[in-house]
């Protein structure tokens, strides 16, 4: 079956390249890198944000590991399931905690 409008070209990159027939405009893309993005807080704050997030995660995690190698036995500490506790439970809470900050 036919549709109503007769495709040139291939959907894709091909396609943006011209502009022929089409009644919109593309967006430029966006840079990599602006020059003020230094001078904003808000770029520092997420920074912030994201370096006390990943040394809390560190922090907790590892010593969770440590607890665990270093017990006598292994069911006076919490164990491999509680490792995975530590872990998803750390990941859930900073996410949860920076997520508006950092994005």
């Amino acid at each position: 079956m036919e549709g109503k409008h007769s495709e040139r070209q291939p959907i894709g990159m091909t396609a943006q390249i011209q502009d022929e027939g089409k009644d919109y405009r593309e967006p430029p893309p966006a840079p990599l890198f602006e020059r003020g993005e230094l001078t904003s807080w808000s770029f520092y704050r997420a920074g912030i944000a994201e370096f006390m997030a990943t040394f809390l995660f560190l922090y907790i995690t590892v010593l969770t590991v440590m607890g665990v190698v270093k017990s006598n036995t292994k069911c006076s500490m919490v164990g491999i399931q509680g490792i995975a506790w530590a872990f998803g439970g750390m990941i859930f809470a900073l996410v949860y905690c920076t997520a508006r900050i950092s994005g």
